[in-house]
């Protein structure tokens, strides 16, 4: 009996030492587990904005497209010259769909004969020289100038009213375009606020050149926008977007009951601070969504990290992302950095 007691205390104290290290071992594969988890989240968290490419996307309730850069930026221009030439949506459209079937919303270098740009115009039929016919801006006013002298245009068929001013050799075709035209001017005139999203990585992106933004965005917008000057300890001025200094603000003037102080005694008047941002003043929800999309659409080629509005913020570093929530972002300005 006494044998018997020591065996089964023998097996009980090896059962017992079997699960301690069955435990013991368990942990140590939970601490490993944990460990990559953590260790392939950090991992994929920073290789993330590498996977996605470069691309944009626009999201509206009637659907959605997606979009290079390069067309994106395109699409965003054809807006904001139908902006300064202040023209109506359907204008828009009709330029979309002709965009869509002459060039893709490319600008092309070179195409049918000597057809060039967006629009693929011929400099041989009056439109211009090829390097104006190259550049978005120019060659989107030319085809805004050309439809407006078109009688009754707002009220034409779109292939019938695009054809008027392409001539080209089979105008029905600007017609199946008409639907992704209309996609494209709900997001980027501003009628659906945030719906333009672009994204690249890292390495993508260049150093910033706000100064040249600005102007690229007044030439397209034309001078109605406007932006903020540097913030100083008096007061805050208002510029137009030139890319110049603004003026300092004044001193304020001295009261009769308190004498000036001698000249060399007078403290230097406040020197504007530097600032990391524009503000460029909008005057409607659709105008400030235009200026917004506009900025997010030519961040990569002018090196812009930012764009707030309307309480939703952009950011290069998280651009896949889209529009995210900021309590802060102003509906009456929008911010670039």
């Amino acid at each position: 009996m006494a044998a018997w007691s020591r065996l089964s205390a023998r097996v009980r104290g090896g059962s017992d030492d079997g699960r301690r290290r069955r435990w013991r071992w368990t942990g140590v594969a939970l601490v490993v587990v944990v460990g990559l988890s953590v260790g392939g989240y950090a991992l994929f968290h920073r290789a993330r904005p590498y996977l996605h490419g470069s691309n944009c996307e626009l999201r509206t309730t009637q659907g959605k497209m997606p979009l290079s850069l390069e067309q994106a930026a395109n699409a965003s221009t054809i807006a904001a010259v139908a902006f300064r030439k202040q023209l109506p949506e359907r204008a828009v459209v009709i330029a979309y769909a002709t965009a869509i079937q002459e060039s893709d919303i490319r600008n092309l270098a070179g195409g049918d004969r000597d057809s060039v740009g967006m629009f693929q115009q011929r400099p041989s039929q009056g439109w211009g020289s090829p390097d104006k016919l190259r550049d978005p801006v120019q060659s989107t006013s030319k085809f805004f100038d050309a439809l407006v002298k078109v009688k009754g245009y707002l009220d034409r068929d779109l292939h019938d009213a695009a054809q008027r001013v392409q001539r080209s050799a089979d105008g029905s075709a600007y017609a199946q375009h008409e639907p992704d035209g209309k996609l494209l001017a709900r997001a980027f005139t501003g009628r659906e606020p945030a719906a333009v999203r672009c994204w690249y990585p890292p390495n993508k992106q260049t150093s910033p050149r706000r100064a040249e933004a600005l102007r690229e965005m007044r030439r397209s917008f034309g001078g109605r926008l406007k932006v903020d000057g540097p913030q100083t300890t008096a007061r805050s001025s208002e510029t137009p977007v030139t890319g110049t200094s603004p003026r300092a603000a004044s001193p304020a003037p001295s009261t009769p009951s308190a004498p000036s102080a001698p000249a060399a005694a007078q403290p230097s008047p406040p020197r504007p601070s530097a600032r990391a941002y524009e503000a460029i003043k909008v005057t409607n929800p659709r105008t400030g969504w235009a200026v917004a999309s506009w900025a997010v659409t030519h961040a990569q080629v002018y090196g812009l990290s930012e764009v707030r509005h309307a309480k939703r913020r952009w950011t290069a570093d998280a651009g896949h992302d889209g529009w995210t929530t900021d309590a802060h972002a102003p509906a009456d300005r929008v911010i670039i950095k």
